[in-house]
């Protein structure tokens, strides 16, 4: 028996117009994870919510499900993000990121959508964007349940520090366990990027700032290899 309609609290992931008048929309919901929708005719100039299903706003939707698609009936703002992040090509590869990685392990927690918008309204005005992205990146993972070691060897367990990096043996590895192809790091830099997954960019900022390439490299490396494929947004900050 098909369910009635509810409210959640979304983003949008991405769109795709659909017919003369109307857009598919894939939401990254707070409590039913990723959601795709129809809104029907909101690109007539007389939409009445046709505007704010755009990518940077929590909104609160009215879905109605269906077969394949849900009707999505009603949205209202909760939050506008956009601002500072639209006219900054480094911030908006950035958000663009945030929610192309949500939208790939949203699992309809919502812990995961809460640390979305959090990171979404902190890059409005961020000073080192990619810091923020990968404090970010390393909370989803850890969400996953695929954080790398940063500090015991990943495959032994051998106490660090350590001073190489393999995304597929889990992280951190010691001399003894290291496979072909790991990273060269400095412990410091695990280091760094252990305080980034508590949180802590202004520890990083103030201390290693010179280190943040190396460690979105290790952070991007390691998310790519478990959700085996390359995300196109961090492709393009690679070549910015």
């Amino acid at each position: 028996m098909r369910r009635g309609s509810y409210r959640d609290r979304a983003l949008v992931v991405r769109t795709h117009d659909f017919g003369e008048a109307d857009r598919i929309i894939v939401l990254l919901t707070r409590e039913h994870g990723i959601v795709r929708g129809v809104a029907k005719g909101v690109r007539r100039a007389k939409s009445r919510f046709g505007s704010r299903l755009q990518l940077f706003v929590e909104l609160d939707v009215q879905l109605y499900p269906g077969r394949n698609l849900a009707t999505i009936s009603g949205a209202d703002t909760v939050g506008y993000y956009a601002s500072g992040i639209i006219d900054d090509f480094i911030r908006y590869s950035c958000a663009s990121a945030v929610l192309e990685i949500a939208a790939q392990i949203s699992d309809g927690d919502p812990e995961l959508f809460d640390a979305t918008t959090g990171t979404l309204q902190d890059l409005q005005g961020a000073r080192e964007p990619l810091l923020l992205l990968d404090a970010y990146m390393l909370r989803a993972m850890d969400h996953a349940g695929w954080a790398p070691s940063l500090f015991n060897c990943a495959q032994c367990s051998r106490p660090g520090p350590h001073n190489a990096f393999h995304p597929g043996a889990g992280g951190a590895v010691c001399l003894y366990c290291r496979p072909q192809g790991s990273a060269e790091v400095q412990p410091e830099v695990l280091h760094m990027m252990w305080l980034l997954a508590r949180g802590d960019q202004s520890e990083v900022l103030r201390r290693r700032p010179e280190m943040i390439p190396t460690i979105h490299r290790l952070t991007t490396a390691h998310l790519q290899w478990h959700l085996e494929r390359r995300l196109p947004t961090l492709a393009v900050l690679d070549q910015a």
